[in-house]
């Protein structure tokens, strides 16, 4: 598959057996080999500033999870059609400017496609493949799509998504439709940094992996997203990270999967360097924390981001459902060659899925052009004490907008 290039200036639980791994993807081409005769020494040829390395910003998003109240409202924007058309640009028009702006954005696309107008909702999720026109419209390059509702609609289900997301140019990694396909990372490039992303999921709600297929889906296990890690960093990537889904639905505290596996996976390491460089969770259908463990940041669970009136364990309503937040962060490169690429700034935006108006709303930007809403304070104001939960703050994790 091609490489995707971002918009960057420059063109670039755990006991569950893992099935994917990481292929070494193309590195650039070598110079001529040496003849061997020894040369008089030469001053270093000067980079040109265009193509030094220069700090790119990458945002992150939670669970795309369409009910079919979203499917219906997407129906409604597409307008009148004889085709049963869909369009999801609108519902995410509210955080374009910030996903858009980013030189790099990831999605996590938790649901498959379906096709012809056979699309459902919960429990077994089959969504309308426009929804990746929809992802790539508001600037998304990449998302994961490996989540316990991967296999709802076996390989074709898997096959439908990938296909659409190829289609329109987003970028994919988590399940797959070939052996080969499971072994390569999402490959991304911004501001002279190879960024490479995987994604891993805690199950598949006990469907069972398509016979002859035991790569379609990647599922969690530390070793082998080490070893996963590892290649990718072989492989030339600059920038590790990962896609987990993970948790405990509608606990804003990380469980102790979460908190093990965190720790674990940071602090391994090659020759001195992290092997991984952020962590971006997703499930729990609520905000989580953010919190930097052994100098690399986590967000525990970034909430949803689309989807319908959410009902929790209980049989309540849970407007924590529809809350999530946009993880930014910028990163910055190494001070000598061979080091790690840093988070010089890490950022969150609350943002909140408005299930009467059917639009995901920007809270802090909508509150800042005077919003006269008591909803909006109220889940800003929830998103942001889960988010500093773990005291990410004193770690300089601010709030923007």
């Amino acid at each position: 598959m091609p490489q995707h290039i971002g918009r960057g200036t420059t063109a670039l639980a755990v006991v569950l057996c893992g099935t994917a791994a990481v292929a070494c993807a193309p590195t650039a081409g070598h110079g001529p080999r040496s003849s061997g005769v020894e040369r008089p020494a030469t001053a270093p040829r000067a980079v040109p500033a265009a193509q030094q390395p220069r700090p790119f910003t990458l945002v992150a998003t939670g669970d795309v999870l369409p009910h079919d109240s979203v499917i219906r409202q997407a129906g409604v924007d597409a307008g009148p059609s004889d085709d049963g058309n869909y369009d999801f640009r609108p519902m995410l028009a509210g955080v374009r400017p910030v996903i858009s702006s980013a030189d790099l954005a990831i999605c996590h696309m938790e649901t498959v496609y379906g096709e012809r107008g056979d699309y459902s909702g919960y429990p077994a999720f089959k969504s309308p493949p426009q929804i990746a026109k929809g992802l790539a419209a508001t600037g998304y390059d990449a998302c994961s799509t490996a989540s316990n509702h991967s296999l709802d609609d076996g390989a074709a289900g898997i096959r439908r998504t990938l296909d659409a997301l190829d289609t329109a140019g987003v970028r994919h990694t988590g399940s797959a439709r070939t052996a080969a396909e499971a072994t390569t990372p999402a490959w991304l490039k911004s501001a002279g940094a190879k960024v490479a992303q995987l994604a891993y999921t805690y199950g598949t709600n006990d469907y069972p992996l398509p016979e002859g297929q035991p790569w379609a889906v990647s599922l969690l296990d530390e070793e082998k997203i080490i070893s996963d890690a590892r290649a990718a960093r072989r492989a030339g990537a600059d920038v590790v990270v990962l896609s987990l889904h993970w948790g405990t639905e509608w606990q804003t505290e990380p469980d102790a999967t979460q908190l093990t596996l965190a720790k674990n996976l940071t602090a391994s390491r090659t020759v001195g360097r992290p092997d991984v460089d952020l962590i971006l969770g997703t499930h729990a259908h609520v905000p989580q924390p953010y919190e930097k463990v052994n100098g690399t940041w986590v967000v525990y669970g970034m909430g949803d981001q689309i989807a319908g009136p959410m009902t929790n364990y209980s049989g309540s309503p849970d407007a924590r459902g529809n809350q999530g937040s946009i993880g930014r962060f910028t990163f910055t490169p190494p001070r000598a060659p061979g080091g790690r690429w840093e988070v010089t700034r890490a950022e969150f935006i609350p943002q909140w899925m408005d299930t009467v108006e059917g639009r995901v709303v920007n809270l802090p930007a909508a509150l800042a052009r005077g919003a006269d809403r008591e909803d909006y304070s109220q889940a800003q104001t929830s998103i942001r004490t889960a988010v500093l939960s773990r005291n990410a703050a004193s770690d300089g994790l601010t709030m923007g907008r």
